[in-house]
């Protein structure tokens, strides 16, 4: 799409790049097509002085000084609801991996210690009346709850106001120290701000039900990874399931050695369907901004 009406050029080898990467690779560039793990800090947008839209390969911006693009009239644009229904099945999947030790027991099938049917082998616990925490009740967190409801779940969310996508779910706004204390699982789904960073901390952490199951596909930053991880050692809390981590890709110590938590590489949105979407919603961005049109989902 692009490289019918523009020249093109194409960074590679840099992952993940770095500011001076940036700077080098946005010499008299007039539009960008970022990933997430991209630092477009004021120093790099203000070295692009022909910049004129960021399109981001994510829902997410938190990567990308959006007041310094305001400033200069520079478009931001990203990729929702195409991956929304991507992202809340991992999610799910994490849930139920997590819930039914799917990943324990392959390990443990593999290793060839399984020896036949004992009633007490790799007991899980069942989501069925159980009670489901979202936390930012948004695209992805209603498409999560949903689920949810499907599996026969109750649903609360924690969020800074009523969300329009309560009623669809039938779920019951509570504030976030409730929801913690109360829910059987607890899914986040909050963008990364100055108010989310650090949002779960080890106090917060400490309110988890012992049998309750953290599922993180938003941002790690939302969440304290060592507390987190102090948790699950100690068996404070049944299991976790994250597709995020605080120091990406660097994970805190002691977290892959740990049997009752499942990783996933930042795969929210890996789907090929998905994935090809989102390449055509940064593409048509920058066609349109370059082109003089309003972009379909512009940021800024």
């Amino acid at each position: 799409m692009l490289e019918e009406r523009f020249r093109v050029n194409l960074l590679e080898g840099a992952d993940p790049r770095t500011p001076a990467d940036l700077r080098r690779a946005l010499r008299g560039s007039a539009a960008v097509l970022g990933m997430l793990s991209d630092p477009f800090t004021r120093e790099v947008i203000e070295s692009a002085p022909e910049l004129k839209v960021i399109a981001t390969y994510a829902v997410g911006y938190n990567n990308i000084d959006i007041a310094c693009c305001r400033e200069r009239g520079i478009r931001v644009c990203n990729t929702p609801d195409v991956l929304t229904e991507a992202t809340a099945e991992l999610a799910f999947a994490l849930l139920l991996a997590v819930s039914r030790r799917i990943v324990e027991g392959d390990r443990f099938t593999r290793e060839g210690r399984f020896t036949g049917w004992q009633p007490g082998l790799m007991l899980g616990v069942e989501l069925w009346g159980k009670t489901c925490g979202v936390i930012g009740l948004g695209r992805i967190g209603a498409a999560f709850a949903r689920r949810a409801r499907a599996s026969g779940m109750d649903v609360v969310y924690a969020n800074r106001s009523e969300s329009p996508h309560a009623a669809a779910v039938q779920a019951r706004r509570v504030p976030l120290e409730e929801l913690l204390r109360t829910a059987d699982v607890v899914s986040i789904h909050t963008p990364l701000n100055a108010e989310s960073a650090g949002l779960l901390s080890r106090e917060r952490l400490a309110l988890l039900k012992a049998d309750a199951i953290l599922v993180n596909t938003a941002r790690g930053q939302v969440v304290d990874e060592a507390a987190l991880v102090e948790l699950l050692r100690a068996r404070r809390i049944f299991g976790a399931g994250l597709d995020v981590f605080e120091r990406e890709p660097e994970l805190s110590p002691g977290l892959v050695d740990l049997p009752n938590v499942v990783l996933a590489p930042h795969a929210g949105s890996a789907t090929r369907e998905t994935r090809a979407k989102m390449g055509e919603l940064c593409a048509q961005a920058i066609i349109d901004v370059l082109e003089g049109r309003e972009p379909r989902n512009a940021v800024v």
